[in-house]
Formats: structure tokens, C-alpha cells, sequence
């Protein structure tokens, strides 16, 4: 049984940094691609960063050089670090997984709906 919880959310001013954490069960790494969504009211889910199976990560416009997805095997855990955060930052963001993926991070940042696991979400909030 595949399971996501993700930590790390909270608010924080326009400039400052937060690491978002995503505990996962059930997720062997060396086959499997995940990513970071995230979501803001109104507006439709869309990718942050996604790491496929071999490593290969890919970004966001919005985000690339101010963040930075990661995974640690031994802890089974993924993490996104994310610097000099702006009010559009602003979003829930949620972990997801993929197992059996044989698909490039590139292509897995725009099809969220190819991943079916997903975490319950984290709440980040930016203010000016």
C-alpha cells in the first residue's frame, strides 16, 4: 500500500525559504518517478518539480534556480527545497508518486493526472 504524507508547510515573507518533505511507504525509488504539484485557489494543479526513476529532475519556469527537488532512498523520503519565495508561491503543494515509470521527469511536469498517488498536501503561504 502506497502512502504520502507530506510536512514542511507554513508561512513565510516574500525572500525567505522552506523545505517542503514527503514521507513515502510503499514506493521502491529505483523504479518509480515522482514530483511536487501544487495548487492555488482558482487555479488549476500544476507541476513544480518531477525526478523520474534515473535521477534526471525537471522544473518549472516559475521555480527553476530557486528550487530544488530531491529524494533519499535510505529514508524514503523526497523533499523540495525552495529559496527566495514570492507571493505567487502561494499554493497547497502536494507529493506525488508513480510506480513502474519508465517516463522522462520532463514530460511527467505536465500530466499530473499520470500519477496515482498522491499525498493529502501542504499548505504554503507567502506574504509581501
Amino acid at each position: 500500500q502506497v502512502q504520502l504524507v507530506e510536512s514542511g508547510g507554513g508561512s513565510v515573507q516574500t525572500g525567505g525559504s522552506l523545505r517542503l518533505s514527503c514521507a513515502t511507504s510503499g514506493i521502491t525509488y529505483r523504479n518509480s518517478c515522482m514530483g511536487w504539484f501544487r495548487q492555488a485557489p482558482g487555479k488549476e494543479r500544476e507541476g513544480v518539480a518531477t525526478i523520474d526513476r534515473v535521477g534526471e529532475t525537471s522544473y518549472a519556469d516559475s521555480v527553476k534556480g530557486r528550487s530544488t527537488i530531491s529524494q533519499d532512498n535510505a529514508k524514503n523520503t523526497l523533499d523540495l527545497q525552495m529559496n527566495s519565495l514570492k507571493p505567487e508561491d502561494t499554493a497547497m503543494y502536494y507529493c506525488a508518486a508513480l510506480s513502474y515509470c519508465y517516463s522522462g521527469s520532463s514530460s511527467l511536469l505536465r500530466v499530473a493526472r499520470a500519477f496515482p498517488y498522491w499525498g493529502q498536501g501542504t499548505q504554503v503561504t507567502i506574504s509581501s
